[in-house]
């Protein structure tokens, strides 16, 4: 048993004994409380902002009122300029979003003023305005050009099985063949078809009925795979193969790559009695550099 009065500590027997450094244990002083262990005891209290906010939005200054920020509550900005969240500061105190601060000056103004962005910045806006969560300006921004018009080309090559798919083969396919043949461009061929069977002259005026009324085993007949590298279609809708091809030729330029192509003719194989397949080929070249 250990008997303590004051700072002097007795052993009574020497079973019960401690040594000296595990009393010294027992008795240390408590730790200073770490940051952690702060933060956990007395947490932070709102943070306050001024009614003038300044910003610095990845290294560019930007002045707005707080009431601007929080113009719409379901958005990032509200929610950091709530006070429910820590905005750190940079030297001259000026609240840092760690963001590309290009368009922000096009966010401020819709907040502002509702105005919307001049169209060649209207992509770039809308990215912006994704990662903020305004809602109210992607409503705006897909209703203008350029987005109106792509929401309408997106849902026909919604009608297009596998398409970014195919676009992909193609990019992979023209790089191989430069690769491989220490080449600046690499050609491949493309069928671009809008009818999923053939048709001859003496169908041409009554082909949806007859395509329906063929049995299974005829329209096997008919079904075969072009010798091309890549083959898009069949769709039905009123665009065609020249709508199609401007939307491969556009993708593949957004992604940086300069292609060129042309009709170089079509597939002519001879599937049964007078039908030929006739789908259009057409030669793609991919330059690299």
């Amino acid at each position: 048993m250990v008997v303590v009065t004051g700072q002097n500590k007795v052993s009574a027997t020497p079973d019960d004994a401690m040594s000296s450094s595990d009393a010294e244990d027992d008795f240390q002083e408590p730790a200073t409380p770490t940051a952690t262990q702060a933060g956990q005891a007395l947490p932070l209290l709102p943070q306050q902002f001024p009614e003038v906010v300044p910003l610095n939005v990845g290294g560019m200054f930007f002045t707005t009122r707080l009431s601007t920020l929080r113009r719409y509550e379901d958005t990032m900005l509200a929610a950091m300029f709530s006070g429910r969240h820590y905005i750190p500061t940079d030297a001259e105190g000026r609240y840092f979003i760690d963001r590309d601060g290009t368009y922000f000056g096009d966010i401020l103004n819709f907040l502002r003023s509702g105005d919307l962005p001049p169209r060649e910045r209207v992509r770039s806006v809308y990215k912006e305005a994704q990662y903020y969560s305004i809602g109210p300006l992607l409503d705006n921004l897909e209703d203008i050009q350029p987005l109106k018009g792509e929401k309408v080309r997106q849902a026909f090559l919604g009608l297009m099985p596998y398409y970014k798919d195919h676009l992909e083969r193609i990019i992979e396919i023209a790089k191989l063949r430069a690769m491989q043949r220490k080449a600046r461009f690499a050609k491949l061929k493309v069928c671009v078809f809008k009818e999923e069977m053939p048709i001859t002259p003496y169908e041409c005026p009554h082909f949806n009925s007859l395509r329906f009324e063929r049995s299974e085993s005829e329209t096997k007949l008919f079904e075969h795979h072009c010798e091309v590298d890549v083959s898009f279609g069949p769709w039905e809708a009123v665009a065609d193969v020249y709508d199609l091809l401007h939307c491969i030729v556009s993708d593949l330029s957004a992604r940086g790559i300069t292609v060129e192509h042309q009709c170089i003719g079509v597939c002519d194989k001879h599937l049964i009695n007078h039908y030929y397949c006739k789908r259009p080929i057409y030669e793609f070249k991919i330059t690299w550099w």
